[in-house]
C-alpha cells in the first residue's frame, strides 16, 4: 500500500508556522511564500495548450508534493501532510487560469497579484500549484501560445523550493515531448518518504555540534542595528520593505576576486566575512554575531530528483577577534562555515529545542544570501518541446518605492558569472527602518568595501576594528568642525607666568574677593611671592614636587594655589570635608612632605607630616622684609610639566590621581577667551568644591 499520509517535514512545518506566527493569518496583507516563475514565449515559437495541460497533469501525477495538503492534527499535536488523489472530491489537483492583457500596466498588475495574493493557494486542501496562461489581447482560438504570450508557474513555498524548478522543467518538457512520464510509485523515493525518514534519522553528532557551537549564544537578542523604531513583541509584520542595490564595478570586483584567490577562500566565504565585519561596525562593535542562512537541504544525490521543500535555515555564529586583520578573520569565518555546513541537515526546530528558554529566535531576521548566476543568459531559458521560453525578471512591489520583505535585514550578494563582477542588495523591513536609513547603510557598506579592497592606506595586517563607516561628506564635516586651531599672540607659558603677565597689565584691578575681603592683582602677587619664597627658602621645594593644600574657601586658597605654582611645585587639593583616614591615604599616595593649611584645618593633620599655616607664614613675612627674591628667577618650569593633580572620588575603589599640565590648562583658558566665553569685564564665581577639578579654572 502506497502511503499518502505522514507527518510534515521540518521544512514544511517551519514555513507553515511562519505564515501564522510572524504574519497575521486573519488579515494577510501580502503573500510571503508565493513562488511565481514567469516565462514569455520567444518570437517565432508556439506551444500547444492541450499538450501543456496533459504534460502538467503527468508532472503532477509523478510529483505528489504538487498536490499535497498540510493540516494540523489536534489529537496528535502534529502537522500532517496528505497526498490529494483523484478519489478526493476536489475538481482538480492544481488550478489552471487563462487571462488576457493589452498594456504593460495590466501585465504588471497580473504579475504582482501572482506574488502578493494570499488567496491563490489553500494548504489545507492541497492547492499548492497553479499555471496561469496570459494571452496578449485575446485568448487564442487555435489553442496555441504564441509571441507576447506568457506562462506563470506558481507554487507555494511549503511544497516547493528553487532547486525543484529544475526537476519541474525537466519532467514537464519530457511529458510534453513524449506524452508520458515514467515513474514507479513502489520504488521511487517521494517527498513523503523523505519526511518520514527525516523524522527517524539519528542525529547525535549534529546535535552535539550545534549545542557546542551555540553555547551561551543570545539567540533571542536582536543585533543592535541602527533601527529607526522598534517592533512590539506581539506585533505582526507588515511585509513592507525597502531595497537598495549597488554594483561593485570592475576595479572592486577584480580586487575581490584576487583576494579570494590569493587567500584560498571561496567567494561566498569572503562575502560572508565582509558581512560579519560590516555588522561588527554597524552594531557599535558587537563581537558575537549570529545570523540566519538558508541551505538547500539536498544532502544526498537522490534528493535532487524530487520536487519539495528541502531548505533548512541554520544559525551561523561568528565570534570575532577584532584585533585580527581581515584575511585572518576570513580564515576563521571559512572554518566556521565549513563546520556548520557539515551539519546543516540538522532541522532548525531541533536547534531551537536545545534552547527551550528562547521564545523568539530573532537571529533569523538578520540573514545572508549568496547567488552566482548568469544574468539574462540562456541559463534562464527553458525548452518545452521545441518551444523556447525566457524567464521574465521582475521585482515585487507593494507600494511606491516599497518591496516585499520577509525578514528585518537581508544582505544579498550576487556574482554575475557573465561579467565576473559583483553586486549587492540590502533589503530591510520598513517596520524598523526608514528608507533613508537603508540607503545610508548601503553607502557605509560601500565605504567598508573600498577601504578593505581598494584603499592604498589599508595594509594587510591592519586590525578590522580600525575600519571606518564614516562617509566622505561626514569626514569633511568633522574636519571642518574640528578645525579650531587658534594662533595666540604670546607663546604658551606656565600658569604663574600668565598670572604675572596679568598683574603687569592690570596691577590695581580687583583680582579676588570674598565677603568683605578683597585683593588687587598687585596685592595678590605680593602674598603669592611671599608664600613661594618661604616654600623655596625654608622648605626647599624643588620643581615637580607635589605640595598638598587643605583649606576652606578663602583668599588664602587662591594665594596657596598660585604660591605652589610659582615655587615650581605641583598643586594637589585636599578637601576639608574628607575624613582623616582618607586625607592620610592621599598624602601617602602623593608622597607629599608638606600640606598647606589654615586655622580651620590644622586639626586634620596630627600625624607625622609637616603642615604649614599659610596665614602665619604671610604674617611672618610682613615682619621679615629681608627675604631673598632672587631665588624665584632660578625656578625654571616648562609648559609641558605638571601643574596640578586631583584625586577622583574613589567611589569605585582606590582614588586615582588625575594630572594636568601647564600647557593643557593655559590652552584651555586661551580657547575659552578666544570664543568669548568670558572676557576682562566678567566676574567668575567659584561654585565647586576643591575636590572637583573645575575649581582650578573658576579660581584662576
Amino acid at each position: 500500500t502506497v502511503i499518502i499520509l505522514a507527518p510534515a517535514s521540518f521544512a514544511q512545518a517551519r514555513i507553515w508556522l511562519d505564515e501564522r506566527i510572524r504574519f497575521d493569518p486573519d488579515k494577510p496583507q501580502t503573500a510571503i511564500y508565493n513562488m511565481p516563475f514567469v516565462y514569455h514565449l520567444q518570437p517565432g515559437h508556439t506551444l500547444s495548450i492541450k499538450q501543456l495541460h496533459q504534460a502538467l497533469h503527468l508532472t503532477a501525477d509523478k510529483h505528489l508534493s504538487l498536490h499535497t495538503s498540510l493540516h494540523f492534527d489536534i489529537q496528535k499535536n502534529l502537522l500532517m501532510q496528505r497526498v490529494i488523489t483523484h478519489e478526493d472530491n476536489y475538481t482538480d489537483m492544481f488550478s489552471t487560469i487563462e487571462t488576457t492583457y493589452e498594456t504593460d500596466e495590466q501585465l504588471n498588475e497580473i504579475l504582482q497579484d501572482e506574488k502578493r495574493n494570499p488567496q491563490l493557494f489553500n494548504l489545507s486542501q492541497g492547492l499548492v500549484f497553479r499555471c496561469h496562461i496570459i494571452y496578449y489581447k485575446q485568448i487564442s482560438s487555435n489553442h496555441l501560445l504564441s509571441d507576447k504570450d506568457l506562462i506563470i508557474f506558481n507554487f507555494h513555498h511549503a511544497q516547493f523550493d528553487f532547486p525543484s524548478m529544475k526537476v519541474f522543467h525537466h519532467d514537464l518538457n519530457q511529458a510534453y515531448t513524449t506524452g508520458q512520464l515514467l515513474h514507479d510509485e513502489n520504488t521511487s523515493l517521494r517527498y513523503l518518504d523523505y519526511a518520514v525518514i527525516e523524522q527517524q534519522m539519528p542525529m547525535t553528532g549534529a546535535s552535539m555540534f550545534w549545542l557546542d557551537a551555540l553555547h551561551d549564544c543570545k539567540l533571542d537578542q536582536p543585533l543592535p542595528l541602527p533601527f529607526d523604531r522598534y517592533r512590539l513583541a506581539n506585533q505582526y509584520r507588515s511585509g513592507r520593505g525597502a531595497s537598495i542595490s549597488f554594483d561593485f564595478g570592475q576595479d572592486l570586483s577584480q580586487q575581490f576576486l584576487t583576494h579570494a584567490s590569493s587567500n584560498n577562500i571561496s567567494l561566498e566565504q569572503l562575502a560572508l566575512t565582509t558581512y560579519y565585519v560590516f555588522l561588527f561596525k554597524l552594531t557599535n562593535r558587537e563581537k558575537d554575531l549570529c545570523i540566519g542562512i538558508n541551505t538547500n537541504g539536498r544532502y544526498k544525490d537522490e534528493l535532487n530528483y524530487i520536487i519539495g521543500m528541502f531548505v533548512n535555515a541554520i544559525p551561523l555564529r561568528c565570534q570575532l577577534d577584532t584585533h585580527l586583520p581581515f584575511h585572518k578573520v576570513a580564515k576563521h569565518v571559512q572554518d566556521t562555515m565549513i563546520n556548520s555546513m557539515k551539519y546543516s541537515y540538522f532541522p532548525l526546530q531541533h536547534i531551537l529545542n536545545q534552547h527551550p528558554n528562547i521564545s523568539n529566535p530573532v537571529f533569523l531576521d538578520t540573514s545572508f544570501d549568496f547567488i552566482s548566476s548568469m544574468r539574462r543568459d540562456e541559463e534562464d531559458d527553458i525548452m518545452i518541446g521545441d518551444s523556447r521560453f525566457s524567464l521574465v525578471p521582475y521585482s515585487i512591489k507593494i507600494g511606491e518605492n516599497e518591496i516585499m520583505s520577509k525578514f528585518d535585514f537581508i544582505f544579498s550578494f550576487q556574482h554575475d558569472l557573465n561579467l565576473n563582477e559583483f553586486s549587492c542588495t540590502i533589503n530591510a523591513s520598513l517596520d524598523l527602518f526608514n528608507a533613508e536609513t537603508v540607503y545610508l547603510i548601503a553607502q557605509r557598506l560601500q565605504t567598508i568595501l573600498h577601504q578593505q579592497f581598494i584603499s592604498f592606506d589599508w595594509t594587510t595586517n591592519t586590525p578590522i576594528y580600525e575600519l571606518s563607516l564614516t562617509l566622505s561628506n561626514e569626514q569633511y564635516l568633522m574636519q571642518s568642525l574640528n578645525n579650531t586651531q587658534v594662533s595666540f599672540s604670546s607663546p604658551l607659558m606656565c600658569i604663574h607666568h600668565e598670572f604675572v603677565y596679568q598683574v603687569m597689565k592690570h596691577p590695581q584691578k580687583l583680582a579676588v574677593e570674598l565677603d568683605e575681603q578683597s585683593l588687587t592683582y598687585c596685592e595678590l602677587l605680593y602674598y603669592v611671592q611671599a608664600l613661594s619664597l618661604t616654600l623655596l627658602n625654608e622648605y626647599h621645594i624643588i620643581p615637580g614636587e607635589i605640595v598638598c593644600q587643605c583649606v576652606e574657601r578663602s583668599l588664602t586658597m587662591v594665594i596657596g594655589i598660585m604660591g605652589i605654582e610659582m615655587a615650581g611645585g605641583i598643586y594637589c587639593p585636599l578637601s576639608p570635608r574628607d575624613p582623616q583616614h582618607r586625607l592620610y591615604a592621599l598624602t601617602q599616595q602623593t608622597q607629599s612632605r608638606l600640606v598647606l593649611v589654615h586655622h580651620l584645618t590644622k586639626i586634620k593633620f596630627d600625624y607625622d607630616i609637616v603642615s604649614l599655616d599659610i596665614n602665619s607664614i604671610l604674617i611672618m613675612n610682613d615682619l621679615n622684609s629681608d627675604m631673598d627674591n632672587n631665588c624665584l628667577s632660578s625656578v625654571i618650569m616648562k609648559s609641558e610639566e605638571i601643574a596640578y593633580t586631583i584625586f577622583t572620588s574613589g567611589s569605585t575603589g582606590t582614588p586615582k590621581a588625575v594630572q594636568v599640565r601647564h600647557k593643557n590648562f593655559v590652552d584651555c583658558m586661551h580657547s575659552l577667551t578666544s570664543i568669548n566665553s568670558f572676557n576682562k569685564d566678567d566676574t567668575v564665581v567659584q561654585m565647586t568644591r576643591c575636590s572637583f577639578d573645575i575649581h582650578v579654572q573658576e579660581i584662576l
